[in-house]
């Protein structure tokens, strides 16, 4: 794959999947960082840092856990001679049972307490300076407004937290140029990424479905702060939260078949006027 990309025909591209084994070079270092992304979400995460970031704007990574999306990012940034700064938000924290189903299998030594932020700090000593660590609630965060060209989001679990995300971060986003990686597009619990990305379909391509809930999009248009407002989702009502997700259904029918959206309906029915993710597994 040519280390530089066709940005007129990004659709084109993508279809083409060219991340498919482009971590093969992956460093070790990278690879020991541990992740909850699927194996084709992290070839993406590289492949995109590597061959399609060239300096217009950061990355920005948004849920990183311990910093395996982040680990991926830069590594791609270095092995691609460059060092576009990668700033990674998470709260940094995890639970005891992540502790065991993550953490230690992968070879960090038991430790007490929830706070893994000198642990992702240590995992990602290969790639500093370029990297810088946001830990806290992203609610409470904001941008500074330096041009983003790749923006991961694996932390809008919640309504309110996608409407917040959005008024701070996709505003530095460049036309033609910025990848928007919705991690958790397709998943049934969050019904307010569709249906805030239906409402954004202007200024969002829709570029390839990868792994199972992952969506790629390039941004096309940058969103006025107007349309951002008309875009919130954390004020819908039950009913036209389930509209917005069966017209997602239409409009994103090339990449998941209509099952999903349904799924995510019944979510909806079955926790009135819930929204957050965690909490819309009850019923």
């Amino acid at each position: 794959m040519s280390s530089d990309p066709d940005y007129t025909d990004a659709e084109r591209l993508f279809a083409a999947r060219p991340w498919i084994g482009a971590d093969a070079a992956l460093p070790e270092a990278a690879r020991a960082v541990p992740t909850m992304l699927a194996t084709e979400e992290t070839q993406l995460y590289y492949w995109l840092a590597r061959h399609w970031a060239k300096g217009a704007g950061v990355i920005v990574d948004l849920g990183s856990f311990i910093g395996g999306s982040t680990a991926r990012l830069a590594a791609g940034q270095a092995d691609a001679g460059r060092a576009l700064p990668v700033f990674a938000y998470d709260n940094f924290t995890a639970s005891e049972e992540l502790k065991a189903k993550l953490l230690y299998p992968a070879g960090i030594p038991p430790f007490a307490g929830n706070d893994i932020l000198l642990e992702a700090h240590r995992l990602l000593t290969p790639w500093k300076p370029a990297i810088t660590l946001r830990q806290g609630d992203i609610l409470e965060q904001g941008w500074h407004g330096e041009p983003i060209e790749l923006l991961a989001i694996d932390a809008a679990k919640s309504a309110a937290l996608t409407d917040h995300i959005a008024a701070e971060f996709f505003p530095a986003l460049i036309p033609g140029r910025s990848i928007v990686i919705h991690q958790d597009f397709l998943h049934r619990v969050q019904p307010w990424l569709p249906a805030q990305m239906t409402r954004l379909r202007r200024y969002f391509k829709p570029l390839s479905r990868v792994a199972r809930d992952c969506v790629v999009f390039l941004c096309t248009e940058v969103p006025s702060p107007e349309a951002l407002r008309d875009a919130r989702v954390s004020e819908l009502s039950d009913r036209d939260l389930a509209r917005l997700v069966r017209t997602a259904a239409s409009r994103y029918s090339r990449m998941a078949g209509r099952y999903y959206f349904a799924s995510m309906v019944r979510k909806i029915n079955a926790n009135p006027e819930e929204r957050i993710a965690w909490r819309m597994w009850r019923n």
